[in-house]
């Protein structure tokens, strides 16, 4: 019996843990929908005229969010910069963890590894002055220069996932492949690299959704350019004497679609990315 209740105790536990934990993402979602929809008119300082669903359900804020961000132009910018980003850093990272991981046991190779993990502990804040400059300087003030130094950025965690993935891979496949006379590049490419999909589902999702949301590397290295991410665009709502947060609610929405069909494509995969790679 008292097995039974302290079990009973600790479902009923975990039950409102995971309901505070639902509540912090509907809420805010929430808010979002509701004030998207709302007119400035609607919108009072009490809890009521925040919290109320809108008198009418109109798309007019959606359809001026549109204009003020040029959204079609900002959404192909920042499909370019995420899709190039996400393909370059399966392809690269994916490499290097694999190298990296296989060779831990070499002094070399485990000295590269630390070295190039603890690049996730450097914050931005210290390297924005100097990349600003240095990439002026190099002509990289652009999306091209965006892409690479996001390829940059998120190269130590994604190492570290693909390193830690590869425990679960046995070295009997690449053995195997070698006395057929394969060699590593052929071997990594038609088995390691095929094997490794729910890592790479895994690091697409986390590293497109980074890159999706990011203000401050387009801000700092294409600032003065014509050429807008959505999260930049989004910066026109802001002015010095306040946020139209209907509008701005607006876009947010409409920004959040395409990452989240990215995510809902991928999600089979990413269990399990996680997991195994994540943990090691």
């Amino acid at each position: 019996m008292k097995k039974t209740s302290t079990v009973g105790k600790s479902n009923r536990l975990v039950l409102v843990l995971l309901i505070l934990g639902l509540s912090t993402i509907i809420f805010p979602l929430y808010m979002t929908i509701v004030i998207a929809f709302k007119q400035p008119s609607e919108m009072t300082n009490s809890i009521n005229g925040i919290l109320s669903l809108p008198k009418t359900w109109s798309l007019a804020n959606f359809k001026e969010a549109m204009r003020v961000t040029d959204f079609w132009n900002s959404l192909r910018n920042s499909l370019l910069i995420s899709v190039l980003t996400v393909v370059l850093s399966i392809l690269l990272h994916s490499v290097m963890g694999y190298t990296l991981g296989r060779n831990k046991s070499n002094k070399f190779y485990n000295f590269v590894y630390l070295f190039i993990v603890s690049g996730m502990f450097v914050p931005f804040a210290i390297l924005m002055m100097p990349l600003a400059k240095q990439t002026a300087e190099m002509g990289l003030a652009n999306w091209f220069g965006v892409i690479l130094l996001y390829v940059v950025f998120y190269m130590p965690m994604n190492i570290m996932l693909y390193s830690g993935y590869l425990v679960n891979i046995p070295l009997a496949l690449e053995e195997a492949a070698r006395v057929d006379g394969a060699s590593t590049w052929r071997t990594y490419w038609e088995i390691i690299f095929p094997i490794m999909k729910p890592m790479h589902a895994t690091v697409a999702v986390i590293t497109a959704l980074a890159v999706w949301n990011d203000v401050m590397t387009p801000l700092v290295i294409m600032a003065g350019s014509s050429q807008n991410t959505l999260p930049l665009a989004q910066l026109n709502f802001q002015s010095q004497f306040g946020t139209n947060y209907n509008l701005a609610f607006a876009s947010y929405l409409l920004s959040l679609i395409p990452i989240l069909i990215f995510y809902l494509i991928c999600q089979k995969q990413i269990l399990n990315g996680v997991v195994n790679g994540a943990v090691k």
